[in-house]
């Protein structure tokens, strides 16, 4: 299914390690990009639903894209919002997007037989089946709760100061 939560897990637990070396919003823009092909493919009933945006050249490439339009897009958008945030750099804006179009093609090769993920490198999917499908959403939900977790110590810590 396109646009999976699962994907946003391993984003928050990024964000809570890189603070305001990662950006969650590029991230996450990133996951939606990688998932515009698939979304297609389901519209379109192919057997086929994962094809070359899902391999580490698109990877490659969708990162880029994502990083090119995450610094602007989620600047405008913070402003907008109002919230206090680090400034949003280049290096933050395609480090995110390259981690996010890379653990999908990670994520969904261990769940989705139509994956070439080393392509144009290899054939195959070599990921397939490495744990359970149930095992990679448990581990997606922990990297999110933890992440969590981890970003509440912070505003936690103000709330409970004597």
């Amino acid at each position: 299914m396109p646009f999976t939560p699962f994907h946003l897990g391993p984003g928050v637990l990024f964000k809570a390690v890189g603070g305001r070396h990662f950006s969650f919003m590029v991230f996450g823009g990133a996951q939606v990009l990688m998932d515009i092909e698939p979304l297609v493919r389901i519209y379109r009933q192919d057997p086929f639903l994962h094809g070359p945006t899902h391999s580490v050249l698109g990877a490659f490439g969708i990162g880029a894209v994502a990083g090119v339009l995450g610094k602007p897009i989620g600047e405008t958008l913070l402003r907008w919002s109002g919230i206090a945030h680090a400034p949003l750099t280049w290096p933050v804006s395609f480090l995110s997007a390259f981690i996010g179009t890379y653990s999908h093609i990670v994520l969904d090769g261990v769940m989705h037989r139509d994956m070439m993920p080393l392509w144009p490198l290899a054939g195959g999917n070599p990921l397939l089946g490495v744990i359970p499908v149930e095992a990679l959403h448990l581990f997606c939900l922990a990297c999110g709760v933890l992440g969590g977790l981890i970003l509440a110590r912070g505003p936690l810590r103000q709330l409970l100061k004597p």
